[in-house]
């Protein structure tokens, strides 16, 4: 398949949030490497999706008429070489009379992966990785920072852009979801959403359930999601009443759950190579009024603190954990629309990243 638009969005993994915000925004065709988790084929349907690994995508970019490409943020370590290889593509094309193209980028990351440590043979690998990075960063014309976390922690990482970058911090806030407004308060919930694995909290959140539904009987747990934990969540829910799994359900049905939850529990914890950077299930329970629970790994931990939503530190322990969750439930009210955008912050930054383009 050739690339027939004139803008391109190359991502490394590709999931059902970038098809749902592709569907809304201008006609771009879209490269990836592989789906995510959380991918779902019916999204695809009126988009021009194409999966190539890093090689091809440049073999196609280089050969196409795209003016304006976005690529993964520049200290994602894992898309950097298919980024390198994507700007080597376009600017040969331009070396030989063909249209300069625009490199955009939206940046997330707030925890600088060039210093992990890492092991005797991961320094080579780290060596490259930081010179690509650099390179990418280097020819990168427009980026747009989702928090004041992100453009910080680029400014200790790659130092200063070329003379020739533009910058921005759009964050990465939604607007009030347009999903119907379910009818009179229902019983207090709060809600799992994401990836079911130990660095998202879910044990964390396990561990502090009862302590919450002794204190809040009426309280009940939605549990949202697919990965390597999912044994032990049918397990929780086999032993308590007050909880319910669904694993992998469609979009519609979770938007659905994220309007009857009175609180969204994401208390991510870092890894020696991971940090939260927004959250997505964060951004997605406060679109639907929830009251978010969290850890202060978010790059929105400052907005969530001061429009009065619970943020813990990492680690804090389960009794913390617990008077947060129990706190968000008893406060009954979520985020209003007047705490919000009127537009997405992502698309936001999507429209000031291609403006201009054709």
């Amino acid at each position: 398949m050739r690339i027939i638009t004139t803008r391109a969005r190359l991502y490394r993994t590709l999931r059902s949030a970038y098809l749902e915000r592709a569907h809304v925004l201008p006609e771009a065709t879209i490269l990836y490497r592989a789906k995510r988790y959380d991918f779902h084929e019916s999204l695809v349907e009126g988009l021009t999706v194409v999966q190539a690994g890093p090689v091809r995508a440049a073999w196609l970019l280089a050969r196409s008429k795209v003016t304006t490409l976005e690529i993964n943020e520049p200290l994602m370590l894992s898309s950097v070489w298919g980024s390198a290889l994507a700007i080597s593509g376009l600017r040969a094309r331009s070396l030989l009379g063909g249209p300069r193209a625009t490199i955009v980028s939206y940046a997330m990351e707030n925890s600088n992966p060039l210093v992990r440590p890492v092991g005797e043979e991961g320094r080579l690998r780290r060596f490259a990785n930081s010179r690509l990075s650099r390179f990418v960063w280097r020819h990168t014309d427009r980026i747009a920072f989702g928090t004041d976390a992100a453009r910080i922690t680029y400014g200790s990482a790659l130092r200063r852009p070329s003379a020739g970058t533009t910058s921005t911090v759009i964050p990465a806030l939604p607007a009030p979801c347009a999903c119907p407004v379910d009818s009179g308060p229902g019983e207090p919930r709060v809600v799992f959403l994401g990836a079911l694995v130990a660095r998202k909290g879910f044990p964390e959140l396990l561990a502090a359930w009862p302590s919450v539904t002794a204190l809040i009987p009426a309280a009940r747990l939605t549990i949202i999601g697919k990965g390597a934990l999912e044994d032990r969540a049918r397990q929780a829910a086999e032993q308590d009443p007050t909880i319910e799994v669904i694993i992998d359900p469609p979009r519609s049905e979770i938007h659905a759950h994220l309007r009857r939850g009175t609180v969204l529990a994401l208390p991510s914890q870092p890894t020696a190579t991971w940090r939260e950077q927004i959250g997505l299930p964060i951004v997605e329970g406060l679109a639907h009024g929830c009251n978010i629970v969290t850890t202060s790994e978010t790059g929105l931990a400052d907005w969530l603190t001061e429009h009065g939503h619970d943020v813990v530190a990492p680690g804090a322990g389960v009794p913390a954990l617990a008077n947060a969750v129990m706190h968000a439930l008893q406060k009954r009210v979520g985020t209003g629309a007047a705490d919000l955008p009127a537009v997405d912050g992502r698309l936001a930054a999507d429209a000031w990243m291609f403006v201009g383009a054709r």
